[in-house]
């Protein structure tokens, strides 16, 4: 089963490579944007997103993210996920 988890596009980290920053329930993981690029990258800034496996897939308005999180939570799929990835953020801190 795929998992995309919502996460919020808040910075432009690579413009030429079309990598961005998204905060993902508090997480900062850096994601291509290249499958939803439409226009101008600045313009992502602020828009929610389905992420997956390192890969913004889909644009989506705040309403259905916040949905869509709060259903994961609530089944508990996410929390293995989210777990991982601040375990992850938090071994490329310490390498750092």
């Amino acid at each position: 089963m795929c998992l995309g988890i919502p996460g919020q596009i808040i910075e432009i980290t690579d413009p030429d490579r079309l990598m961005a920053m998204a905060d993902v329930s508090g997480v900062r993981r850096e994601v291509s944007v290249a499958c939803i690029l439409d226009g101008p990258i600045d313009g992502l800034i602020g828009k929610w997103t389905l992420i997956h496996v390192g890969f913004a897939m889909s644009v989506i308005d705040e309403a259905e993210a916040a949905a869509t999180l709060e259903a994961l939570h609530g089944l508990g799929e996410a929390q293995e996920t989210l777990e991982q990835m601040r375990e992850g953020a938090k071994a490329l801190e310490a390498g750092a």
